[in-house]
């Protein structure tokens, strides 16, 4: 990859997450000596590597999160012992590191195929109350077989796979996508179904809530049937983030219709360009034309001082896995320069951030953190202090209204 030099005024301010899953996003990483393989299932580990996204200012980090053991096999357990298996709780784990941390926001994985979106709700809603304000959520679709046979409580169809398969595939993804919508609107009315100012807590007149400040949600879909209100307050942020990974069209439309940030795997600057351009044509014609919805490119990252380096280090683990690296996603090997130069490129293809991967967490996120960021903040493409006390603030998104005291207010309630 060579991207092309980047102009003294990049076209606006940079935002940066970082995608955490496990050690590392080669398999091969958990066995690197800075990987701290035996702390994994601690909240030590997960404590320091969010503290040091947390010292590279960055805008968030997500955490990984699925309904079945890590596997190569889309349709089951692969059975391997050469990488990592088992996880920890996403949403529990933001939870745990909350506290412990002061600005940089905390977006759980929740698959939302076989949940319910109540307990979702609450959950990020409790997660926004704890950070004071820091909390998003990353929806995701899971078609997996072994996850159906988890729950018991649905089937869903045999899809055959390749080129036979694909209408079939296409189908069941805009299936699942459709639900993941309703599921959305469900916990986004959950969110408002508090106002504000519902709690009263007032001891001298013995009020601790104005019951007419809560409100059903009465939400009827092909799905879910849910009356509401939650049992958790409103949250710091009103809304909390919604965010949900795309790879095309199908996902495109609900990132447009129902999400505040996308997730892209373009692999140059015109896929970047043409996929910012269809996500932002479909949120228009979803009616969302006055919103800002964020498109973040994902890049696994190699950084190391010299591109030599990084692709050594790249070949050294993919001897150790047996097979290279793939990934949905492009794969950067190189040093924090030229990194740099590669988002400056596709933001002005129209991305305004990056999730980006790291290769070796232990390794890859210093990185990150003491690398790429001073090369951006150089540049004049990255802040110098966090700027903003809530996630959404830190992405320049308001707090929005309360759909119901909105109607009230208006004497339609």
């Amino acid at each position: 990859m060579s991207p092309s030099p980047s102009p003294s005024s990049p076209p606006g301010p940079l935002h940066l997450a970082v995608a955490l899953d496990g050690t590392g996003w080669h398999p091969a990483s958990w066995r690197e000596t800075v990987s701290r393989p035996g702390e994994l299932l601690t909240a030590r580990y997960w404590l320091d590597t969010v503290q040091e996204a947390e010292s590279g200012l960055l805008d968030f980090v997500t955490f990984e999160d699925a309904l079945s053991l890590q596997s190569t096999d889309p349709a089951g357990d692969d059975r391997r012992t050469d990488q990592v298996r088992g996880r920890l709780d996403a949403v529990l784990t933001a939870s745990t590191v909350a506290p412990l941390t002061r600005h940089i926001g905390l977006v759980p994985t929740a698959v939302v195929t076989h949940t319910e979106p109540f307990h979702l709700a609450k959950a990020i809603a409790t997660l926004d109350h704890v950070s004071a304000g820091r909390a998003g959520v990353r929806v995701r679709v899971s078609a997996s077989p072994q996850e159906v046979a988890h729950f018991g409580r649905r089937q869903l169809p045999d899809v055959t796979p390749g080129e036979a398969g694909a209408a079939d595939r296409e189908k069941l993804a805009a299936e699942l996508l459709g639900e993941a919508a309703d599921y959305v609107e469900v916990l986004r009315r959950l969110w408002d179904s508090w106002e504000d100012d519902a709690e009263i807590r007032d001891v001298a007149t013995g009020r601790f809530i104005d019951r007419a400040k809560l409100h059903y949600i009465d939400f009827r879909g092909d799905r879910f049937s849910v009356k509401g209100p939650s049992i958790t307050p409103r949250s710091p942020q009103g809304q909390p983030l919604v965010t949900a990974l795309a790879h095309g069209s199908v996902p495109y439309g609900l990132v447009a219709r129902s999400a505040d940030v996308g997730y892209v795997t373009p692999h140059d600057a015109a896929g970047a360009r043409a996929a910012a351009g269809e996500i932002l044509a479909a949120r228009d014609a979803a009616g969302r034309h006055e919103d800002t919805v964020h498109v973040f490119g994902d890049l696994v990252v190699f950084i190391d001082e010299s591109a030599a380096a990084a692709k050594d280090r790249r070949q050294r683990l993919d001897d150790t896995a047996g097979a290279p690296l793939t990934s949905d996603a492009e794969v950067f090997t190189g040093t924090p320069a030229e990194l740099a130069g590669l988002l400056l490129d596709w933001q002005r293809a129209g991305l305004t951030g990056y999730r980006l991967r790291p290769a070796v967490t232990g390794h890859d996120l210093p990185a990150i953190t003491r690398g790429l960021v001073p090369e951006l903040q150089s540049r004049g493409a990255f802040r110098r202090a966090y700027e903003a006390d809530s996630l959404r603030g830190l992405l320049g998104l308001a707090r929005p209204a309360n759909r119901y005291a909105q109607v009230r207010a208006g004497g339609q309630s």
